[in-house]
């Protein structure tokens, strides 16, 4: 069975002032140091036990490949204890471990025997790798004719013929299309049940959630927070969006103050390159989203529900104003879009006073699959049945991360039902 122990790890790069550098140091020419030292990580300690599922988490630059470089062997740390126990497969960068000039097949017993098969192993494997990965007849073309997503096909059939201890992903899933990646996570939860160790690193936190049980948040090369794999995403996602109020400042009912502070760019889930524009007269000043009791949430559930609430404050008066919403992808699919007059079917139709601080409220049952998506809030005035005139909008400002913990295909979940309604003889 596979386990990790790293223990006080450090990795520390030498960087030289000019080529002749590192040659000075190695042949002793110079009593003084030659070089900078850049710190990587500094004193890393955790322990991954058999059959445990952990992600590793952290902006680029965390010393996330670092570590899992050292745990692979693939470079030494500078000082500390890596004891690693089982047979280990690894995808680290893309690639890793073929040669561009060679076949798919010529790839594929390669980085077989490095991974510890004999050929007459690879033999018996080939037929299930090459069933698993898919590429038809460019098993048989030199790998610089592949694209990323073709390579790390090859790359993940091959190092998962067989259920390793231990299996590390660094990323690598990532450029492959989705029908791929829910092949390769059915493998691996297939080998998890069977007692398989999974160590995860990638940026998209979902898959975090979804794939581990537990997860370690790495900050400036230093072990930040290591727990349920929720919990520590949550903490990431906070860590990147700005935090959320402490518990002890959330007793009374969640609202927004009346002030006219604008305060919408300091907020949790804010993305500095919105699109603005308008004729002006009134400003969308904060916002506010709530789901399961949380403010600024970083992760919503699927079909959960979700509030928002927008404040505005009035600088010209307005006969009739219209408040609205919109959900893109993010590649700019319109996704859904209300505004005040649709949501009440007519019977709402707020004016607005200069001088005057307004809370609006949408709510609605978020029906997303799991991914991320942009919200945009807006003001409108005019006659809502005609055309209106933009007032303040604030296009792709928040960030809205979902989560589903059931596999489903498209953007939405459209909830179907499925009964078997007669069976014939």
């Amino acid at each position: 069975m596979g386990s990790i122990i790293v223990n006080k790890l450090c990795k520390a790069y030498k960087s030289y002032p000019n080529k002749w550098g590192r040659l000075v140091e190695w042949w002793g020419l110079s009593r003084k140091k030659t070089y900078n030292s850049r710190s990587v990580l500094n004193d890393i300690s955790f322990t991954i036990n058999a059959g445990e599922s952990v992600g590793i988490i952290g902006v680029n630059g965390a010393g996330k490949s670092t570590l899992l470089k050292l745990i692979t062997g693939t470079t030494q740390p500078t000082s500390g204890e890596i004891n690693v126990s089982g047979r280990v497969a690894a995808l680290l960068e893309l690639g890793i471990g073929f040669h561009p000039d060679f076949t798919g097949r010529q790839n594929v017993y390669m980085a077989g025997q490095l991974l510890g098969y004999t050929t007459e192993d690879i033999d018996k494997l080939f037929p299930e790798i090459e069933a698993f990965a898919e590429i038809g007849e460019y098993i048989e073309q030199p790998l610089r004719m592949y694209s990323s997503g073709m390579q790390a096909r090859l790359a993940f059939a091959v190092a998962t013929a067989t259920k390793p201890d231990i299996l590390i992903v660094d990323e690598a899933l990532s450029v492959g299309d989705v029908y791929f990646q829910a092949k390769c996570y059915s493998r691996i939860t297939e080998y998890k049940k069977n007692g398989m160790t999974l160590l995860l690193v990638s940026h998209a936190v979902m898959d975090i959630s979804k794939q581990c049980d537990r997860a370690i948040f790495l900050k400036a090369g230093t072990v930040y927070a290591d727990g349920p794999s929720r919990e520590v995403v949550n903490k990431y996602m906070d860590d990147l969006f700005g935090k959320k109020k402490p518990e002890n400042e959330k007793k009374n009912a969640i609202k927004l103050d009346h002030s006219s502070e604008d305060l919408y760019h300091t907020r949790p889930g804010y993305l500095k390159d919105e699109h603005r524009w308008g004729q002006g007269g009134a400003k969308i000043i904060d916002y506010l989203t709530v789901s399961g009791g949380a403010e600024y949430p970083s992760l919503i559930n699927t079909n959960d529900k979700l509030d928002v609430y927008i404040k505005v404050l009035f600088e010209h008066d307005f006969e009739h104003i219209t408040p609205g919403i919109l959900i893109k992808s993010l590649e700019g699919v319109f996704i859904y879009g209300s505004n005040s007059y649709l949501s009440t079917k007519g019977k709402t139709l707020p004016d607005g006073k200069s001088g005057h601080v307004v809370i609006y409220k949408f709510s609605l049952n978020l029906c997303l699959n799991e991914g991320a998506y942009l919200l945009s809030l807006g003001l409108s005035t005019g006659d809502p049945t005609q055309t209106t005139a933009p007032v303040d909008r604030r296009y792709d400002s928040v960030l809205l991360k979902v989560t589903n913990n059931i596999h489903m295909w498209g953007l939405v979940d459209m909830q179907a039902d499925f009964l078997q309604v007669e069976e014939f003889f």
